[in-house]
């Protein structure tokens, strides 16, 4: 039985529009680098909370079959909305996967490019601890991708981490005619690499 890795999350997954080329998520490149069928319902600006409100979760869970992996990755959002009770939304999406016979897997949030003094500075405060504990709580792989792409980015340090993300001075790009430095949303390249961590990690588990 061939398995399908589904995918809930926000930007820093999701597969962008051709407008937006070459911004990408990582969940857009991870099909070539796992070789498992992938189904992405991440979301622009999604929260745990809001992608359940807009069907998202309820449309991947029509299509999950057991043993399929149910891969989440949220935060970058959530965050800014502590109200929104992040660790019990991702707590009911386990449970709602493994009554569909398939597999989650909690992703902590990929790190922003910020840097300070030659130092990568966390931003997610402690979004990413709270899906460790959940993860070890629940007996749910995680993927650790705060810490894989905090030492990714350092190995690169701050120049060499910047061809990662969406990085164009002006009248360089036909889509980006006035520049672009986003430091949040990956490029091709940079969605590649991270595709390559979370694959590493899903082949132990499938």
């Amino acid at each position: 039985m061939t398995v399908t890795v589904l995918l809930a999350g926000d930007s820093t997954v999701a597969s962008c529009p051709a407008a937006e080329a070459p911004m990408s998520g990582w969940g857009a490149q991870l099909g070539a680098r796992l070789g498992l069928p992938v189904r992405n319902f991440a979301k622009g600006g999604a929260t745990t909370a809001s992608h359940r409100a807009e069907g998202l979760w309820a449309a991947l869970l029509r299509e999950a079959v057991p043993g399929d992996l149910v891969v989440l990755q949220f935060g970058h959002n959530d965050q800014k909305e502590p109200e929104l009770p992040y660790r019990e939304n991702l707590r009911a999406f386990v449970a709602e996967a493994r009554a569909a016979g398939a597999r989650p897997v909690l992703c902590t949030p990929v790190q922003r490019r910020r840097w300070a003094g030659g130092r990568l500075v966390p931003t997610h405060g402690g979004y990413p601890g709270q899906v460790r504990e959940l993860a070890a709580a629940e007996g749910v792989p995680l993927v650790d991708l705060t810490a894989a792409t905090t030492a990714l980015y350092e190995r690169l340090g701050p120049e060499g981490s910047k061809a990662l993300f969406t990085h164009f001075p002006p009248g360089v790009h036909p889509l980006y005619p006035g520049g672009v430095a986003d430091d949040t949303h990956f490029c091709f390249r940079g969605a590649d690499e991270v595709a390559a961590i979370v694959a590493e990690r899903l082949k132990e588990i499938s």
